[in-house]
């Protein structure tokens, strides 16, 4: 029997599987079942092997089950859809609050390559070397080709102080290289703030449960200054906590506008629009992006841009917009399956499309900070 956990929101997941809870009831669930023709005959298949097969006392049932549904899985042939091994199940989503142990690095399927979005800023991947858009070809040995990301993120996590071997390409180069990292507890704090003369320069790494939190001194401070605008820099920020997208969207929107809508495998379309915040601006924004921008940082840039809030600027978004469910299955392990996508308020489909800049922005680093001041200061 399934047993569904909750609802939850792909967020190009890092080595501490932050998959966390939409925070709103969704109702889809497995349609199959027993009176379903296709699935009696898979039952039927099921008692035959246990009652005719020639060498019974070679038959596990456990892995036989186990086999058909990575067999199912693999069919729909969809990077964020992966059954799970009760261990690995265990692990992935076990802990997912505070802190976690691992090498503190996002990480996404892309062009069908396990890629790094970012590591976190002073992570035991960062001191090891590893950058944002390295393709990660083995993770000890293991190579990653066909390897689920669930299942990837579940290799790379571990326990603090031991090692994960991983075999890289950076980019831009053409041999790879291995890189030897010391996994930590890694803290997911996600705000980081400073007053740039009048401008106020917020870059947020990604959503947490807590981003919300730490962003209100961050606007009592605006607030209470002499600020005439805003840079958010959410490059490389990979996602996270929808509710936490909804409510930092919510500080810079009117109340009652929409900032995201789920559209699930029948058409059915829900609407979350702003939420109350004790702290809102309307300061004149520029949002900077680049391609490694997914997920919940593609819903806010979004949100901003179809609003007229905001302008962004930079390249490209990843494209990344999906709707995933968690179910724990009877023997402890689970299926993470993509259940829908979602869409900006004017209807724009972010999951392979990306968020398209107002102002194309090669610029990187401080450079791209630099524009944005004087783009707010009207020299850009």
């Amino acid at each position: 029997m399934l047993t569904r956990n909750k609802l939850w929101l792909v967020t190009l997941l890092s080595v501490v599987a932050l998959l966390i809870s939409f925070g709103f009831g969704y109702g889809l669930g497995l349609r199959a079942g027993p009176s379903d023709p296709a699935f009696a005959s898979v039952e039927q298949v099921w008692n035959i092997i246990l009652a005719d097969y020639v060498e019974k006392d070679r038959i596990d049932v456990d892995q036989l089950s186990q086999a058909a549904i990575e067999a199912m899985v693999e069919l729909l042939d969809d990077p964020y859809t992966s059954f799970l091994e009760s261990e690995t199940f265990q692990l992935s989503f076990g802990d997912l609050e505070g802190t976690y142990e691992g090498i503190g690095a996002e990480v996404a399927i892309r062009d069908e390559q396990l890629t790094i979005i970012a590591p976190f800023a002073n992570s035991p991947a960062a001191e090891a070397g590893v950058r944002a858009g390295d393709i990660i070809l083995e993770i000890d040995g293991e190579p990653t080709e066909g390897l689920g990301l669930i299942e990837a993120v579940a290799k790379v996590r571990g326990p603090e102080g031991t090692q994960v071997r991983l075999l890289v390409l950076h980019p831009g180069e053409t041999e790879p290289v291995e890189i030897v990292v010391v996994r930590g507890e890694i803290a997911v704090s996600s705000v980081f703030f400073e007053m740039r003369g009048d401008i106020a320069y917020i870059r947020i790494d990604r959503f947490t449960e807590k981003t919300n939190e730490e962003l209100t001194p961050v606007l009592e401070t605006i607030a209470a200054g002499a600020a005439t605008g805003i840079v958010l820099d959410l490059r490389s920020n990979p996602g996270g906590q929808l509710d936490a997208v909804v409510d930092v969207t919510s500080r810079f929107l009117e109340e009652g506008l929409v900032v995201v809508s789920i559209r699930d495998n029948e058409g059915n379309e829900e609407i979350i629009r702003v939420s109350r915040q004790p702290q809102t601006t309307g300061l004149p924004i520029v949002v900077l992006v680049n391609g490694f921008s997914a997920s919940g940082s593609e819903v806010l840039a979004g949100a901003l841009k179809d609003h007229g809030r905001a302008t962004i600027a930079g390249t490209t978004t990843f494209g990344k917009g999906s709707v995933n469910l968690i179910y724990e299955l009877a023997d402890g392990s689970g299926l993470y399956i993509t259940a829908a996508r979602w869409l900006t308020p004017d209807g724009h489909m972010i999951e392979g499309e990306g968020i398209f800049p107002d102002v194309a922005l090669e610029l990187a680093g401080e450079d791209a900070i630099q524009w944005a001041i004087d783009y707010l200061h009207g020299n850009g």
